[in-house]
């Protein structure tokens, strides 16, 4: 066996490091005991046509070669594949996991074990690593060139030009005529070659991801892909074949369906002798069970395909692996056969857990290296990302100045070793890919938090020139999770979920130079010396929470009035009563808030003594300069009126002219515009609430007897008023506003947007059909009930599988009918679906919301309007389109910041009107500390909380966030004492592995932030208080 050692090996050659094994076992699970004993030598023949030799024990069960194949490849996803062998009669059966090897493969040294798919899933986006649907792509290529993957000439050009695409590249006529000259990938192939490369010459730009991506899809809806067929007969004696799916049985005669059995129908699978049985569930018009009876050549291949369907049952249908049966005292009947192994969940939640680590690896076949092999070379400085991926990455060449500001006058030291001189460890791993959102979403690629510190602590002396644009962004550091981080060369692909792109995997918001620059940390003595200077009094913090606020608030009337402004000036493409109507009534509202916040800071100054320190007692109010501005402010709500008819205008102009619509969106991508474009149009009327929410506050502190109560409660009550008045408009503009944003997410509607219509709740649930459980999102209007899955488009939209209109529909609790946690039935007068839950807290939010939207369209004398499909985009080939409805391969040129619903999505969360009209209220600004769960110093970065989402800046002059965390779905909690945060006003977010620690200044701004993320944590039961609202009209 010497000599096979210095063989290479399939882990050597897919590029994984030696002994860099990857469990494929659950966390805390310990893996199977490998019994003592003689060795025995088991060749496979691996999917790259290539084999290896594993020596395992001779008792080891079936189980320990599995997993020794899996570490060997690094593969994480291994549940998707089986190991094949010929028995003793030469027929081809699966490896048992469970019993020992020896005793399945009887003669080792004469038989090749074979790794192939053994599990084909629904949608090849639910394989979230780019490894597995590389060895998905060989598969298909594999059963191609068998002859097994049957389809016709124009499916299988398409196809075969996606594999040239991964292992050649581009388009070139010469090239390629070689290339399918040197490879055979089907029978015949000289009759297709024209229309291979005819097929391969629209491919050009796509990456070897890309291209399984795409093979994978187009596969995927052919009718013999992942099938196996396995020959029996009928009651009558007619020939056919048996096939299992993940939906069920199939019945096949040649290569023609003619027959499926869902599993939903199936009742109970058996076999007696050569004869398969499947007993169906009774139908509802009849009263007896049917059975249906197959037979096949022989009880051994009887027996083979009854554990076929055994295990697809209990893969794709169960949430967990089936416990094995109690072993009977006496004697035993029937096959002890059981599935082993984790379910297609299991799988989903570990890898969704981040439990494992990435590894690069290279393609055998192909002659361009993987994205997660690439390196950093010298004359690189930018990694490219697979272009499917919805890539937001922080870094421009203005993020210099952003770097010098923060360093002030410092030398920034660079982040990445001298390309020419030294590599960093670092650098030898390409960075993580975007995960499903489970950590701090949407964004770039994530580095463990504590690597990243270690890595910096690494590479800071081996590097001493000063930073460069160029030099950050190349950094692996600079792989940003940021919403908002749009332009700049891409470091690192981002996805958010097995569906977001073909690369999916969590991201986490903090790690850059900048978030994680020693030289910006502040010691912990200069914080308390700092401490020690300022007011303790909570109407201190309460008049600081009015300062920071309002610098939040400037900053974002200056995106509408400055940056907004100035790109509007430079593009012919608004009309210039739109351009009156909206900077006309900013303009004033941005001159008054500047003369109010420099007010707010001269009496903040007073009071902490920094000016004119010997003057006090009557500066250590903030009444007095509240009540003044707020009646200022009412000579400005003619203003405030005016932003329904400013939405409502741009909105048609956008619907009217193509050019200002590309504007608006292009604009969108800019870094300062960190939310969508109409969310800074209703901030007036979001700072009206927030005012009266502190001097609520202001006033529950102070005694009646206090200096500044009276003023207080004089402008408490001048804020009620205006408020008041204008909360009925910005419901409804609130609502427009969502009606729009949920718009741009959805494809395959048109007339989303209608008079009457009013959003009620968003979210992720479980939509049961034959292929099982599948995850749908679902959005809830008072008409209507749409559920989506997410399409395949570079924009991370929604595309609409289907309406039920509320008038007339029914709510059935399913739970003990389909054995489904937290199920129900939505029975509609023409349609009725099955949806599920992840928690029971999250279906009766559901059940309350859709009864609440039931009774209000049952009151309404309208009919639901006829949802309009859109037609699909002018762009695209016809052909491509019927055949595989592909992702574009082009340049993605449309990169809103992440929508709320694709966080809902990946972080099966839901979210109602309600829970956004709270979140408009809590918004909040300020200084926190921020540390990591390994790291030891305590980081100043100024946050934004608001649109569910924490912003991270260097500092408040900042102009667009570094980073961003989206709270959905984590959890809130204090620190413990064994995490030996030994620090006052701490607060601890979690979401799975991710761990952040924050540290506020004093105990009212603890308590704040603590209040307004809770918010965003946790939603709460929607309340009555919108329920009975009048219909907005438009």
């Amino acid at each position: 066996m010497g000599e096979t050692e210095q063989r290479p090996t399939a882990g050597s050659r897919l590029g994984a490091q030696e002994n860099a094994g990857i469990s494929t076992l659950e966390h805390g699970q310990k893996p199977p005991l490998t019994p003592p004993g003689k060795l025995i030598s088991i060749k496979i023949q691996m999917l790259d046509d290539t084999q290896e030799t594993f020596e395992v024990p001779q008792r080891a069960p079936g189980k320990v070669l599995h997993d020794a194949v899996c570490n060997h490849l690094n593969l994480v996803e291994g549940d998707y594949f089986g190991l094949e062998f010929p028995d003793h009669k030469k027929m081809m059966v699966w490896l048992d996991l469970l019993k020992p090897v020896m005793k399945q493969i009887r003669r080792p040294k004469h038989v090749v074990v074979k790794f192939v798919v053994k599990f084909f899933p629904p949608d090849h986006a639910q394989l979230q690593e780019e490894l597995t649907r590389y060895l998905f792509a060989l598969q298909v290529k594999q059963d191609l060139a068998q002859g097994r993957l049957t389809c016709n000439d124009t499916s299988t050009a398409l196809l075969i030009s996606h594999i040239v695409q991964s292992e050649i590249g581009d388009f070139d006529e010469t090239i390629d005529r070689e290339h399918l000259a040197k490879n055979k990938y089907i029978p015949q192939q000289e009759a297709l070659e024209d229309k291979i490369m005819e097929f391969h010459r629209n491919h050009m730009g796509q990456t070897p991801a890309e291209s399984d991506f795409q093979l994978l899809e187009i596969a995927r809806r052919l009718e013999m892909y992942g099938i196996r067929l396995h020959p029996a007969k009928d009651r009558e004696g007619t020939k056919i074949n048996l096939a299992v799916a993940n939906t069920g049985i199939l019945v096949f005669q040649g290569h023609t369906k003619i027959n499926a059995f869902n599993w939903a129908k199936v009742r109970k699978l058996s076999f007696k002798r050569k004869r398969f049985l499947i007993k169906l569930r009774p139908d509802v018009n009849s009263s007896f069970q049917d059975t249906l009876e197959f037979l096949m050549a022989s009880r051994d291949f009887c027996k083979s395909f009854w554990k076929i369907c055994v295990e697809h049952h209990a893969f794709f249908r169960l949430f967990e692996e089936p416990k094995p049966k109690p072993k009977p005292v006496l004697f035993s009947r029937g096959s002890s056969f059981r599935f082993s192994g984790r379910t297609q969940k299991q799988v989903l939640d570990y890898v969704k857990e981040g439990g494992h680590k990435k590894v690069q690896f290279e393609r055998k076949h192909s002659k361009i290296r993987s994205i997660r092999s690439l390196t950093v070379q010298p004359s690189e400085q930018h990694t490219e990302v697979p272009k499917q991926s919805s890539s937001f990455a922080y870094g421009d060449d203005n993020d210099a100045a952003a770097v010098q500001s923060c360093q002030q006058g410092k030398e920034l030291k660079a982040s990445v070793e001298d390309t020419g001189q030294h590599k960093s460890p670092s650098l030898k791993k390409s960075p993580k890919e975007g995960r499903k959102v489970d950590g701090a979403v949407v964004s770039a690629v994530e580095e463990e938090e504590e690597a990243a510190t270690d890595r910096m602590q690494q590479n800071r002396p081996q590097s001493q020139q000063p930073s460069t644009a160029g030099s950050l962004t190349g950094s692996p550091h600079l792989s940003e999770l940021s919403i908002n981080s749009q332009g700049g060369p891409s470091v690192a692909n981002m996805s958010l979920s097995p569906n977001l792109s073909p690369d999916a995997k969590q991201s986490s918001p903090l790690i850059s130079p900048l978030l994680n620059d020693p030289s910006c940390i502040r010691t912990e003595e200069e914080e308390e010396v700092k401490k020690k200077r300022f007011p303790t009094e909570k109407a201190y913090f309460i008049a600081k929470e009015v300062a920071t606020t309002e610098r939040t608030y400037l900053k974002d009337l200056e995106v509408i009035t400055s940056w907004f402004q100035s790109a509007v000036s430079k593009e012919d493409c608004m009309p210039e009563t739109l351009k009156n109507l909206i900077f006309s009534n900013f303009e004033p509202l941005h001159k008054f808030h500047t003369g109010f916040l420099k007010e707010i800071e001269q009496r903040l100054a007073l009071w902490e003594g920094r000016s004119n320190a010997h003057i006090k007692g009557g500066h250590q109010r903030i009444g007095d300069v509240m009540l003044k501005n707020i009646q200022s402010m009412k000579q400005l709500t003619v203003h405030l009126w005016k932003h329904d008819e400013i939405l409502t205008e741009l909105e048609n102009g956008i619907k009217n002219s193509r050019k200002l619509e590309t504007f608006c969106r292009d604009f969108e991508l800019q870094k300062v515009c960190y939310l969508p474009l109409n969310t800074f149009l209703l901030r007036p009327l979001h700072r009206l609430m927030h005012y009266k929410q502190i001097m609520e506050r202001l006033c529950k502190h102070y005694p009646p007897n206090h200096t500044d109560f009276r003023d207080s409660r004089a402008a408490l009550a001048e804020i009620t008023e205006m408020v008041a008045q204008l909360h009925g408009n910005m419901i409804k503009m609130e609502n427009f506003q969502k009606l729009h944003e949920l718009k741009k997410d959805l494809i395959g509607i048109d007339n989303l947007v209608i008079p009457g219509r009013e959003f009620i709740r968003l979210g992720s649930l479980s939509k049961l059909s034959g292929k099982g459980l599948q995850q749908r999102m679902f959005f809830l209007f008072n008409d209507i009930l749409l559920y989506t899955s997410r399409g395949l488009t570079a924009s991370n939209q929604f595309k609409v599988h289907g309406h039920l209109p509320l008038y007339g529909m029914t709510i059935e609790d399913s739970e003990e009918e389909w054995g489904v946690p937290h199920c129900l039935t939505l029975r509609g007068q023409q349609q009725s679906i099955i949806i599920a839950a992840s928690t029971r807290a999250e279906m009766d939010k559901w059940i309350e919301d859709i009864q609440m939207a039931i009774d209000l369209a049952e009151k309404s004398s309208d009919p639901a309007p006829e949802l309009l499909a859109s037609s699909p985009p002018d762009n695209k080939d016809p052909l491509s389109v019927s055949d595989c409805t592909s992702l574009p391969a082009g340049l993605i040129s449309d990169q809103r910041p992440v929508s709320i619903s694709c966080i809902c999505w990946y972080r099966m969360q839901s979210l109602s009107f309600y829970d956004i009209l709270q979140s408009d209220e809590n918004q909040l600004s300020g200084n926190l500390l921020r540390k990591f769960k390994n790291s030891n110093g305590w980081q100043k970065l100024w946050v934004v909380f608001t649109n569910f989402c924490m912003f991270f800046y260097k500092s408040h002059q900042d102009n667009h966030p570094l980073a961003s965390l989206p709270l959905l779905g984590y959890s809130l909690t204090i620190p413990s004492e064994s995490e030996n945060i030994h620090k006052d006003y701490v607060f601890k977010l979690h979401f799975k592995s991710h761990v952040y620690y924050f540290r506020a200044e004093s105990e009212y701004t603890f308590e704040r932030w603590m209040e307004v993320i809770r918010s965003a944590t946790s939603s709460a039961l929607r309340t009555r208080a919108l329920s009975h609202r009048e219909p907005h009209t438009y």
